[in-house]
């Protein structure tokens, strides 16, 4: 039971982008369409989980002098299989990504997490937690990719529903700013509310 709750909590009550505020690099360059969104958020979710994994696996062989040093190895490892893996089978998303897989090693949420609960906890909680705040980035980003694609591009997932263009501002920088924005103020309603 108490897996379940770390797992909902990186959804909505300690959502890594929308309350913690983590991430928002990747989160405001990425999330140009619904597919990129996604894409990252689930890269971001296997290295999460994994390193949790392996981190709660290696915690107590891990000396706290070469602690940080070693997660990082520990990330970099899953990020390289990840980039790999999506450059030989998701040669498209992963050219549109570019720098910001790689760039997963030194994402916030996948340390902070590494820190925070992974090296504290055993190695089913540390998955749940991952699988929790890794599926919560994901679904941040999905939703804002969502909302910018629609409105900059007049597309969803690479479809086209209507003719015309969308609102250009959308598609670059000062729509990821306005979309996030309103992101975080209906996250913290939500919060409220319960």
């Amino acid at each position: 039971m108490n897996q379940w709750k770390n797992f909902t909590k990186g959804l909505i009550k300690e959502n890594p982008i929308l309350v913690l505020v983590l991430g928002t690099c990747p989160t405001l360059a990425v999330t140009t369409s619904a597919v990129n969104g996604l894409g990252m958020g689930l890269a971001t979710t296997f290295v999460l989980v994994m390193s949790n994994i392996f981190i709660s696996l290696l915690k107590n062989l891990i000396s706290d002098n070469i602690r940080i040093p070693a997660y990082i190895v520990i990330i970099a490892a899953f990020v390289t299989i990840i980039d790999l893996v999506m450059q030989a089978y998701l040669p498209d998303i992963h050219e549109s990504l570019g720098i910001f897989i790689p760039l997963i090693v030194v994402n916030c949420i996948v340390l902070g997490r590494a820190e925070a609960f992974a090296n504290k906890n055993n190695v089913l909680s540390s998955t749940v937690d991952g699988l929790g705040m890794g599926l919560g980035f994901a679904l941040a980003l999905t939703v804002m990719g969502s909302i910018r694609e629609i409105l900059g591009s007049l597309s969803i997932f690479g479809y086209k529903f209507a003719e015309g263009d969308g609102i250009l501002i959308f598609v670059l920088a000062p729509g990821a700013f306005i979309v996030f924005g309103f992101l975080m103020a209906i996250a913290q309603k939500l919060i409220k509310k319960k």
